[in-house]
């Protein structure tokens, strides 16, 4: 595994990032021994504690197993990991970026039909506030913002669980990136008129407009990130 010498600064960090990095691209393959804390301390100049919080990091995302006695072995991320083990610090790669939005798509429309004959009053009044919210916003991280805000409230609309929590692990993602995800709004007021359109069909209960305008939203901030 190719590295430099650690920073000072937020060591543990430093180390966790270079491990998942080396993981996710697969230099440590599933099965794989990591080398000994010991070894890794070593070699990254940096001390044990920083090396085991980086392993409980790593533990935690699913990407290692740590047993003690034995060695820390590489789980295979794809099958165990999370969306939040995919924020890479060199940002998102494309492969992912196009599999992301393509979840994001069918999720938000299936979404959008089950808001249109769940959500409440209360609900129905933020969507078209969130979208108003939209439409004024004055630059990209406040339309960022707003997006965000209004596709969560739509997820909540829709009043399933699962997909509420798919929401709560790509906003880690999304936050933790945001600027990757500013083409999303680059078209800014052309996409307000979407927004609104979605709102007025799950507040008027019709599940058909509502996803057809939903896709044509996503379709374009899609087209508009991967191009």
């Amino acid at each position: 595994m190719p590295v430099s010498p650690i920073p000072r600064l937020s060591v543990p960090d430093h180390v966790f990032a270079q491990l998942r990095e080396a993981i996710l691209l697969g230099r440590y393959r599933p099965g794989e021994r990591l080398p000994p804390q010991r070894a890794l301390a070593a070699e990254l100049e940096v001390n044990m504690a920083s090396v085991r919080e980086a392993l409980k990091r790593l533990e935690q995302l699913r990407l290692v197993e740590v047993r003690h006695g034995d060695a820390t072995r590489v789980l295979d991320w794809r099958r165990s990991g999370g969306l939040e083990a995919l924020v890479l610090g060199g940002g998102i790669d494309e492969p992912f970026a196009r599999d992301l939005f393509e979840a994001r798509r069918l999720l938000l429309v299936e979404a959008a039909r089950l808001a249109a004959a769940r959500r409440s009053d209360e609900q129905a009044r933020s969507l078209r506030e969130l979208a108003d919210a939209f439409a004024a916003a004055g630059d990209d991280g406040a339309r960022l913002a707003a997006d965000w805000a209004f596709m969560a409230g739509l997820v909540e609309a829709a009043g399933n669980l699962v997909f509420q929590l798919i929401m709560n692990s790509v906003r880690e993602l999304y936050l933790e990136r945001a600027e990757a995800f500013t083409a999303l709004v680059a078209q800014g007021g052309s996409l307000a008129a979407l927004y609104a359109r979605v709102a007025a069909a799950v507040d008027a209960g019709d599940a058909d407009a509502a996803a057809s305008a939903i896709d044509s939203l996503v379709v374009r901030q899609a087209e508009a990130v991967l191009a």
